[in-house]
C-alpha cells in the first residue's frame, strides 16, 4: 500500500539552517536546564521527536518546532522569520520605478 506522505526535498544549504535551528533550540534548553523529558511532557511530543528537533530533522512538523519554542518562551522569534524581505522590497521598488 503506497504511503500518502511525501518528504520535502531539503537542499544542503536549507538543511544547514535547520541544523542551526536545532542547535539553537538545544542550547536554549540547556541554558534553562530543561531536559528532553521536561520538554516532552510540556509539549506532548515524544522524546524521540525532541531529539529530532534538536538535530534539525526536516521530517518533523513545523508545528512541533513551534511547540518547543513556545515552551522555551521563544515562539515570538518565529514570527520574525521572513519579516525583513529585503529582496522582495528591492524587486518591488524596481517595478515601481518603471511606472
Amino acid at each position: 500500500m503506497p504511503s500518502d506522505k511525501r518528504s520535502a526535498v531539503v537542499f544542503p544549504k536549507s538543511q544547514s539552517a535547520l541544523t542551526q535551528l536545532g542547535e539553537n533550540i538545544k542550547l536554549a534548553c540547556k541554558r534553562r536546564n530543561y531536559s528532553q523529558t521536561l520538554i516532552s511532557e510540556r509539549t506532548g511530543l515524544s522524546r524521540l521527536t525532541i531529539r529530532k528537533i534538536e538535530r534539525g530533522d526536516p521530517k518533523v512538523s513545523i508545528g512541533h518546532y513551534v511547540a518547543v519554542l513556545a515552551v522555551l518562551g521563544l515562539v515570538a522569534d518565529f514570527a520574525k522569520v521572513a519579516n525583513d524581505d529585503e529582496l522582495g522590497r528591492k524587486l518591488q521598488d524596481i517595478k515601481l520605478m518603471g511606472k
